[in-house]
């Protein structure tokens, strides 16, 4: 069944930084062990806010068939429905600055979000 066209996007510098991070970890994997093909983007209910988002390198066995896919400049990044949802018109963004470099979320539906912008409240 084809899925519809993603709501959620990412950025040219996050999909190249996940792409080299699962590059990395291949390559320094050893024989036999699972490494992941993926970056799971997720949001869950707490953090300061109310809304946290989470992200973590996942294999591919670790992706359901409703997730949405998201390739982009050799990246795959996935989105489970109910986050999907929460994340409509978002982007997935990768920051690297004298202070430090990170991933971050830009979300059209936030009303509010905590310092570290690892979570947010809805309008």
């Amino acid at each position: 069944m084809t899925q519809p066209a993603p709501t959620f996007s990412v950025s040219e510098s996050a999909a190249k930084r996940v792409a080299s991070v699962i590059a990395r970890k291949h390559a320094d994997a050893t024989q036999g062990e699972t490494v992941p093909t993926a970056l799971r983007v997720a949001v869950e209910a707490g953090g300061c806010n109310g809304f946290q988002y989470l992200f973590s390198l996942i294999p591919a066995d670790a992706i359901a068939d409703d997730d949405t896919r998201i390739e982009r400049d050799g990246a795959t990044i996935v989105v489970d429905p109910a986050s999907l949802d929460l994340l409509a018109g978002a982007e997935l963004t990768f920051t690297d600055k004298l202070m430090g470099a990170h991933f971050a979320v830009e979300n059209p539906n936030a009303a509010s979000s905590c310092g570290c912008g690892t979570s947010f409240s809805l309008a």
